[in-house]
């Protein structure tokens, strides 16, 4: 148990002596905005990039094809499809360029769908350069923590599928990384929900993000590493009966619908439970 002790000489000083007047109490200092790194963007061969004020892509739209995922490790953060199949609320925490919040909308035509973005101004270049679609009953987009978001007890045990891609301009780890933010994230989820997280492999925040998701999770899973470094893991609230082969199935109906690699993410399931 901890105990916080007052300081004698701190009260000693804040009383009036002689000649001296008891200090007003300071008024409260307003909230400080966060500040965010300036939004840019390149293209290059077709595709448009979303960059944080640095060279660090932090998402991708082919223009000819606004709705696919281009970028693999996104493409991972689809896995938990494997998983479930009718989803009822569907979750991304970062919206980057929309691409998940985009590829969820268009094809679970039953399922809501909400993103949560802190920056207002990634919200509004999704809008005007990514082809976000407009909010609808079944799409919204909410600009606030996802922290904050994610802790809320109205929340709790609704969401199937929780998608969380939460990076800064460094782009040094997920800026949320915590045994009690893994732990809400679980507590958010549905009893057969799954959540997908971007981690960097090449980085010291990589062990310490499956640490806190072993932590709050019943079965963490790790897929092979992508790009330069992007290594996605599923983390499951409860540990899935695995049969690889009604998995291989599941990814044949996901690959003829979608065209996403749904049989490479049960190889690298595979070789991870090996």
């Amino acid at each position: 148990m901890l105990i916080k002790r007052k300081s004698i000489e701190a009260q000693a000083n804040s009383k009036a002596g002689p000649g001296r007047k008891e200090r007003e109490p300071a008024a409260p200092k307003a909230p400080r905005k966060p500040k965010f790194a300036p939004v840019t963007l390149s293209e290059q061969e077709g595709v448009r990039y979303l960059h944080f004020g640095t060279e660090w892509v932090q998402g991708a739209m082919r223009l000819r094809k606004p709705d696919w995922i281009e970028l693999e490790y996104a493409q991972q953060m689809m896995s938990w499809m494997l998983f479930q199949q009718h989803p009822h609320h569907i979750v991304q925490l970062g919206l980057g360029t929309g691409a998940l919040t985009k590829f969820c909308y268009r094809q679970f035509p039953q399922a809501q769908v909400t993103a949560v973005e802190l920056n207002p101004s990634v919200i509004a270049i999704c809008n005007s350069m990514f082809k976000l679609p407009p909010e609808d009953e079944r799409l919204t987009i909410l600009e606030a923590d996802a922290m904050d978001f994610i802790t809320d007890p109205a929340i709790h045990g609704g969401i199937d599928a929780l998608q969380a891609d939460l990076y800064d301009a460094t782009a040094r780890g997920p800026v949320l990384d915590t045994p009690e933010f893994y732990r809400a994230c679980r507590d958010s989820l549905s009893p057969s929900g799954v959540l997908t997280v971007n981690l960097f492999g090449d980085h010291p925040s990589y062990t310490k993000n499956l640490k806190a998701m072993r932590f709050a999770f019943d079965q963490v899973i790790c897929l092979p590493e992508v790009h330069d470094g992007n290594v996605v893991a599923l983390a499951f609230k409860q540990a899935p009966e695995i049969d690889f082969t009604a998995l291989y199935a599941r990814a044949a109906e996901i690959q003829s619908a979608t065209r996403l690699p749904a049989k490479s993410w049960v190889n690298g399931i595979k070789a991870a439970c090996a």
